[in-house]
């Protein structure tokens, strides 16, 4: 039997990056105060991002991950823990990020054991990763599958277009950007680091 997808009535998981900081920071027993000494933001914003009334970007969203010990990619599989190995376009998880005007999915389950973890970043018109360059402790590759996008990479800037691939190394630092009217739809995959 051939099981085939459908694109229609998309409806898809919005994940809520405050429950999730929320939800990681019990289960670490972190104080807000102290979630926020570890990442360098105010407690009043990280307070602000578990009610829901602060959007972060998504630098960060990355930088509030690291600090609880967790990838962009195990925020999505707290939220959908029972992701198959084939991932519908409609059951994608999602995380919006006003601040950055832009989306990111998961593309993939996220097994604890494995290694990848593989998301797809659309930014809309105007939007960004973050406000400035900033810096991940994994390796990423990236191809820019719709529009073309803007991305810093040290103190370099290089336009990619539609096909275009760029490794990232760790340590490195960038930003992305969409200075275009139309909105760009980057893949990203990144190196998990294992404990």
């Amino acid at each position: 039997m051939v099981e085939r997808g459908s694109h229609r009535g998309l409806s898809k998981t919005e994940l809520h990056v405050g429950e999730m900081v929320r939800r990681f920071r019990a289960l670490r027993q972190l104080s807000v105060r102290t979630l926020a000494d570890k990442c360098g933001f105010s407690p009043s914003f990280i307070s602000q991002v578990e009610r829901g009334q602060a959007s972060p970007s998504i630098a960060s969203t990355e930088r509030i991950a690291t600090a609880l010990g967790v990838t962009l990619g195990e925020f999505f599989r707290a939220a959908s823990p029972s992701l198959p190995a084939i991932v519908r376009v409609k059951d994608r998880p999602v995380l919006q990020s006003q601040w950055s005007n832009a989306k990111v999915e998961t593309l993939g389950p996220s097994s604890q054991d494995s290694r990848l973890e593989s998301l797809l970043m659309t930014l809309k018109a105007g939007g960004a990763s973050a406000s400035r360059p900033y810096t991940r402790q994994t390796e990423q590759l990236a191809v820019v599958l719709r529009g073309s996008v803007t991305l810093q990479l040290d103190d370099t800037v290089h336009v990619l277009e539609e096909g275009d691939a760029v490794s990232i190394p760790a340590g490195t630092h960038h930003c992305w950007n969409n200075r275009a009217r139309k909105q760009v739809q980057v893949l990203i995959v990144t190196a998990r680091l294992h404990s």
